[in-house]
């Protein structure tokens, strides 16, 4: 089970004052010596706070939250990275049960599950539907794909490629593990009410939700392709059911429209079959992935 020493905390911030040197002291009190604060060109006094408390304090090379985490990756030096807000809305103190957690696995997310009503509603209900389309393209069972506070091995995150812009790099990072070693969990963190002014607005959780998508057409394009294919069921059964109403109740037969609505709806059943099957598949891979995995290690022990 790795230690606190194991560990490096990545903090991206952008006038995070009120809160820089709240978090600095809270990673130290739970045992992280290496802190790196990196700075996305804080206006405020953000550098001066966290170089007085004694981190690290680098400026990220470009703009944007997943640049900021790939400028703090270069100056990891530990097996763990720890990747947390600067705003003190993550409970640090929740570290050990991560630490606790990350044996046999690649990345541990620290699920937002205590302390919900510090977030906005808006916010929460698009977290719920970002986490649920995360789910069903990667085969998961995550409850907080996008939290702001995660555990991932430093080798892994190396491997990601950081092609998101902005605050979809927890998605990106979470879709890399999910679909190479499987390797990910989550355990329950408190969340608590924001320093400082928030940054993350209604056009930030549709790029996500994009992203997530554009994610699964890297892992698993058959998916995206079946279920893009199963889009003319939304005109095809309203159409399909409108023909069965006027011909049983009114007489009246629509062939051309029965024919237009039975193709639509006969092309996206399928297609909605194929995506299911395809998910099923992708799952029964990782299983055996797995398994390969465990019995290679027991005949190496």
């Amino acid at each position: 089970m790795p230690s606190s020493g194991d560990v490096t905390a990545v903090v991206p911030t952008l006038d995070e004052e009120e809160g820089i040197g709240l978090v600095i002291d809270e990673l130290r009190a739970n045992g992280v010596g290496r802190i790196v604060v990196v700075d996305g060109g804080s206006r405020d006094r953000t550098r001066e706070i966290a170089s007085s408390k004694g981190a690290r304090v680098v400026i990220q090379e470009g703009r944007g939250k997943a640049l900021a985490v790939k400028t703090g990756l270069r100056f990891v030096e530990t097996p763990w990275v720890l990747v947390i807000d600067g705003d003190h809305t993550y409970d640090a103190s929740y570290l050990g049960a991560m630490l606790s957690a990350a044996e046999g696995y690649d990345e541990v997310i620290g699920a937002r599950l205590i302390g919900r009503e510090n977030i906005p509603l808006l916010n929460r209900f698009g977290n719920w539907v970002i986490t649920k389309t995360f789910n069903i393209l990667f085969g998961t069972r995550l409850s907080d794909v996008c939290s702001g506070m995660y555990l991932v091995r430093a080798d892994v995150l190396r491997e990601v490629w950081f092609e998101g812009r902005g605050f979809s790099v927890e998605v990106e990072v979470a879709a890399h593990v999910a679909s190479t070693s499987r390797r990910i969990t989550e355990v329950p963190v408190r969340y608590r009410e924001r320093k400082g002014r928030p940054k993350l607005g209604r056009r930030h959780g549709l790029q996500i939700m994009l992203d997530a998508v554009r994610l699964a057409w890297r892992y698993n394009p058959t998916v995206v392709v079946f279920a893009l294919g199963s889009v003319p069921l939304l005109p095809g059964v309203p159409i399909l059911l409108w023909v069965f109403y006027e011909y049983v109740f009114r007489r009246v037969e629509h062939f051309v429209w029965a024919i237009i609505s039975l193709q639509l709806v006969s092309v996206g059943f399928v297609s909605m079959l194929l995506a299911i099957v395809s998910l099923y598949l992708k799952r029964m891979e990782y299983r055996l992935t797995e398994r390969i995995e465990k019995a290679v290690q027991q005949r190496s022990s």
